[in-house]
């Protein structure tokens, strides 16, 4: 089934489904909308204080995070265990949908709903995507991982910008604020019918090999899902303590974890940054971010090829050292221009760290029990983005600045290119036959 170019083909579309709603809701629209229309200017009252829309999504993102680091390497070891990693996958991107579409229902002041809504789609979205990104050793061989983690992404750019680029149109058309409002509430809608829809072809086309394990004697006389969720804790709970036995993929575990953080903050509050700290127009926003998506395309083609020459790690590393220059330039920027040329350089760095860090960790981790091992690729990316979010937020609500809050990212992409530094790729690589199941 390696290298298969219709199982390939299925597997991207999956990252063209489900990037509308990362694109759209969760970069653009739904930040922007929270910001000006449920919360509004004067923020709303928490545990007796008030609250900005800034700090708020800041909170709910790390909230989401949580959820998802507390049970995504079970999953994953239930699905490695019953060769259920397709129908996970499936499950959650229907659901995911589902909420998305719902958002459609969220008006002025909703504030409760939207926080619900948002939840229910986030965490939904990030664990289809623990069982999608687990099918990458399977389907690709070690010297063709980097090149098709890089197209998955590509697929997703394209189909993120295109969905972005009928909301956005749909936005830009209306002149008053109920209009857009309205025009807002749609779009949204659209993206869970875009990612359901889009869905269909991966359900076609991904193959997965059926090779389930025998339940042990033990858990025979229990009911099917008490036995896979006893077996998911005890598969988690051996890993977990076989992990740290191996220095390598533990460094970079933590290494992701460290600079991941600093880039999924960047990207989740870069609408909102812009909505409240530099009073950007919706259209400049939602330009800029339509940028970002299309120049990412060709970023993570490039970085593919880069890698292929220096190797993955490298080009990581080369794009740690722009990622902080992206969030000092960030600090300075006051013009809709200067952030226009901020998305470019967004752009290029994104697809490139993603896809690279993708197949790093892929060709590092053992192919039997990929999904398992990604759910710990999860766990680390989540539990990065509780802290990432939420510390933007504490630093806006405390100072009042949300600059200081971006200029303060750059300890994650220094940390991480450093502690990346010390990854023995070869050993790693070499370690992962040594693991037993």
């Amino acid at each position: 089934m390696k290298n298969d170019k219709k199982t390939i083909f299925g597997w991207c579309m999956y990252d063209w489904a489900n990037s509308a709603y990362i694109t759209t809701v969760i970069a653009a629209i739904l930040p922007n909308y929270f910001a000006k229309a449920i919360v509004g200017e004067a923020g709303v009252d928490f545990l007796g204080m008030n609250v900005s829309a800034t700090a708020l999504w800041g909170f709910m993102l790390g909230g989401a995070a949580f959820l998802v680091f507390l049970f995504a390497p079970v999953l994953g070891a239930i699905a490695d265990f019953s060769s259920a990693k397709k129908r996970f996958l499936i499950g959650f991107a229907y659901m995911g949908s589902l909420f998305a579409m719902m958002l459609y229902f969220c008006k002025s002041g909703d504030v409760t709903l939207t926080i619900v809504l948002f939840l229910g789609s986030q965490v939904c979205f990030v664990a289809g995507n623990v069982f999608y990104d687990a099918f990458l050793p399977q389907i690709a061989s070690e010297d063709k991982m980097d090149a098709v983690s890089a197209k998955g992404y590509a697929f997703g750019y394209i189909g993120g910008s295109l969905q972005f680029a009928i909301a956005l149109g749909l936005v830009a058309m209306q002149k008053t604020p109920e209009n857009q409002a309205m025009a807002a509430r749609i779009g949204m809608a659209m993206t869970g019918l875009w990612w359901a829809g889009w869905t269909l072809f991966t359900m076609k086309y991904l193959k997965e090999e059926r090779t389930p394990h025998e339940l042990p004697d033990k858990y025979h006389n229990q009911p099917k899902t008490l036995a896979y969720l006893a077996v998911g804790i005890s598969r988690t709970i051996a890993t977990a303590k076989r992990v740290g036995r191996f220095k390598h993929l533990t460094l970079f575990l933590i290494a992701y974890m460290v600079y991941n953080d600093g880039i999924h903050t960047v990207t989740s509050m870069a609408t909102i940054y812009g909505t409240e700290e530099l009073k950007l127009t919706t259209t400049a926003l939602m330009v800029t971010l339509l940028l970002v998506q299309v120049v990412a395309i060709a970023g993570a083609l490039i970085f593919s090829r880069l890698a292929n020459r220096i190797g993955a790690k490298r080009s990581v590393m080369f794009a740690l050292v722009l990622w902080s220059g992206v969030v000092t330039y960030g600090y300075f920027i006051h013009t809709a221009t200067e952030f226009f040329v901020l998305g470019v350089v967004v752009g290029v760095v994104l697809g490139g760290t993603q896809a690279l860090s993708r197949s790093l960790y892929g060709a590092m981790i053992p192919e039997e029990a990929s999904a398992e091992f990604y759910g710990f690729y999860s766990i680390f990316s989540k539990f990065s983005s509780i802290w990432g979010p939420t510390t933007f937020g504490v630093i806006k609500q405390v100072t009042g600045s949300a600059r200081l809050a971006i200029i303060s990212l750059m300890v994650f992409f220094i940390a991480g290119l450093v502690l990346l530094g010390f990854v023995d790729e070869t050993k790693a690589k070499a370690d992962k036959d040594k693991f037993a199941f």
